[in-house]
């Protein structure tokens, strides 16, 4: 293996903190990994990592060796796309993270025409409720929902999600129809909590410019927009959703907005990614991803 493909393996363990998650990321045997770091190492005179049975931590060295080796391997796809000029050229693999209603209903609908402009390249579509590591799993961009939480990733805000309150015409023949605040003390709402266990919000609004919060019972919690949505259409309770994910429902009747006068605050999405050096691939993949979602959200 020559010296810079085992400083992209090294890098890719670095990143991943993992032989394994490496080997699987790179689609190579986990022994090709190790032998290529240990290449490398011998090559720099430095130990790069320190391993243990449990975990891969960076040295000194290693940490300095990881910071100058993605700045090599960057200026390297950057010199090698100035002679790709063409759509045509674009290749490699990207990997992406996106909630499961956003790849659904507005993404993967309309990939085909991507992958036909970009035959080259192929696509790692993650899509999970859970907030994903951007850097140590690898991932090339994320479309997160509400602020971004790690100050060290670039945050491009492609819009605002109205947030619309749902019930169940079944719901509502059960427990009333909610007509002020005070009414939701004798309501459900289906609890919505990324972790379950931790204590999940009320019913949120916004008065006077300020966000607000009623605390209310419920018999259910899922850490899943699907399960969340679901749950609502069921007859569990009421819930406060992005009218994204929620406009064909209302238009069907399948369900109700209730109390229009206390929406949750609207939620920001945004294109979320680790190194202002992007290379062409994802640059381009952005720009597609951010020309499908803007206008979704516009007419929203």
């Amino acid at each position: 293996m020559n010296r810079m493909d085992a400083l992209q393996v090294f890098v890719k363990v670095a990143e991943l903190a993992s032989f394994t998650q490496a080997a699987l990321a790179l689609n190579m045997p986990r022994a090709t990994v190790s032998r290529a770091v240990q290449q490398l190492e011998a090559q720099l005179g430095a130990r790069l990592l320190q391993r243990t049975t449990r975990q891969v931590q960076l040295t000194q060295e290693g940490q300095a060796a990881y910071e100058r080796g993605r700045e090599l391997l960057s200026g390297l796809d950057d010199l090698q796309d100035m002679f790709r000029n063409t759509p045509m050229a674009l290749s490699g693999r990207l990997r992406v993270d996106m909630s499961s209603g956003v790849a659904r209903q507005l993404v993967i609908p309309r990939l085909p025409e991507f992958l036909q402009a970009h035959p080259g390249l192929s696509i790692e579509l993650s899509s999970t409720d859970r907030l994903v590591d951007v850097v140590r799993e690898g991932f090339d961009c994320v479309l997160r929902a509400g602020g971004p939480r790690d100050s060290s990733l670039v945050g491009r805000l492609l819009g605002h999600m109205v947030q619309v309150n749902y019930a169940s015409p079944a719901y509502l023949a059960r427990h009333g129809t909610p007509r002020r605040l005070q009414d939701l003390a004798r309501h459900r709402l289906v609890h919505y909590s990324s972790v379950l266990g931790a204590r999940a919000a009320g019913w949120e609004y916004q008065q006077g410019g300020r966000n607000r919060v009623v605390q209310m019972a419920g018999v259910l919690t899922v850490n899943n927009a699907d399960a969340y949505m679901a749950a609502c259409l069921a007859g569990l309770g009421m819930i406060q959703a992005p009218l994204l994910g929620g406009a064909a429902h209302l238009k069907r009747g399948d369900l109700i907005e209730v109390l229009p006068r206390y929406r949750a605050a609207p939620l920001p999405l945004t294109l979320l990614y680790a190194d202002r050096r992007i290379p062409p691939r994802v640059r381009v993949f952005m720009e597609w991803l951010e020309s499908v979602v803007r206008p979704c959200l516009a007419a929203a």
